[in-house]
């Protein structure tokens, strides 16, 4: 993966050519999944030399840094269809396409893949909410007697920054309990881990890759208009199915890696724990942040959107729910999300 570096100079050096967008477009889409790697492996060695607890508090903030960044450069541009598709898309992309995956090529070699039931509840409870607070708004907006104009005036933004406040405090509830009170019922990629990198390497790595994942993402945003007319992608396929593989491939990887060492309770804690941050943390925080550059972002996703959403989630509840998958499965994951992909890419507008 880390081969793939070599696209950040090339990114960088087809810019200052004045090449066409679209060749930028790609090579820093490209150079994004290794740095992404980077900010993982820099922030595991932070949280394997700092403790469980404060190890668990940087993954639960550092853990989706790519997203982050890519949501707020996004915000920066006003692209504000695509980031609420990309916030979609990332939630879609890792209880369909890494748990599709992790079941698919992990029960090759396992018959039968086994997690706790117990902690898959907890997570499937994070994950309902999450869909119950994005719900919200649109059906106020359909339900509501002023016109949506109005209301979204009047109405929309505030409500969105008090739900989003309500989502960051239930995140907050989430660590508490997976940190703390009930520690012993989340798994871990490895026992008494040893870091990778010292502190010092580890720091200067996460913000090494941070600025440089932040300039990757200013080109990748920058030309993202006439990179999708020439590809002829929709924004909202665009937003639900291209960024969010970019920004999370380095994690998919490592998901579908422990389901074929049959360790599918990781595979799902990691996949859950993203989705949950996603929804509960980085949107949250897109929200307020949008108010910096005086692009208000709010939670009204379209009903499309939210329909994806809703769907993944119940397929991805029920084949959790009894602690046990099998590769059949995954295939049927990834199934669904191949043909979320193909119709918002004929239909996405």
């Amino acid at each position: 993966m880390y081969r793939l570096l070599v696209f950040v100079p090339v990114s960088f050096v087809l810019y200052l050519l004045h090449v066409p967008p679209l060749w930028v477009f790609l090579t820093s889409g490209l150079a994004l999944i290794p740095l992404a790697g980077l900010l993982g492996e820099a922030t595991e060695s932070l949280a394997a030399s700092r403790g469980p607890l404060i190890g668990g508090l940087l993954n639960a903030t550092f853990g989706n840094a790519t997203e982050i960044v890519i949501t707020l450069v996004a915000i920066q541009h006003n692209e504000l269809t695509v980031v609420r598709a990309s916030l979609i898309g990332s939630i879609i992309g890792n209880v369909l396409l890494v748990l599709g995956f992790s079941a698919l090529l992990g029960g090759f070699r396992q018959n039968i893949l086994t997690f706790s039931s117990e902690v898959a509840q907890a997570h499937i409870t994070s994950m309902s909410l999450a869909v119950i607070a994005f719900l919200t708004p649109a059906l106020l907006v359909q339900s509501a007697h002023l016109p949506e104009k109005n209301l979204r005036a009047a109405a929309l933004m505030p409500l969105s920054l008090w739900v989003s406040g309500v989502l960051l405090l239930l995140y907050g509830a989430g660590l508490f309990f997976s940190l703390r009170t009930h520690r012993h019922l989340f798994p871990t990629g490895e026992t008494e881990e040893k870091p990778k990198w010292s502190l010092t390497k580890a720091s200067l790595i996460l913000f090494a890759s941070t600025v440089v994942v932040a300039m990757e993402s200013e080109l990748l945003i920058g030309l993202l208009e006439p990179a999708l007319h020439i590809l002829h992608f929709n924004r909202l396929f665009a937003g639900l199915i291209l960024l969010p593989i970019l920004g999370n491939a380095a994690e998919h990887s490592t998901a579908v890696t422990m389901a074929l060492r049959n360790r599918m309770d990781v595979s799902l804690d990691i996949v859950a724990s993203s989705s949950i941050q996603i929804a509960m943390f980085v949107t949250p925080v897109a929200v307020f942040s949008s108010l910096i550059w005086n692009h208000p972002l709010t939670i009204l996703f379209t009903a499309s959107e939210l329909v994806a959403l809703t769907m993944a989630i119940l397929i991805a509840i029920r084949i959790v729910s009894d602690g046990q998958t099998h590769w059949l499965e995954g295939a049927q994951l990834l199934g669904v999300y191949a043909i979320l992909a193909i119709t918002f890419y004929f239909i996405g507008g």
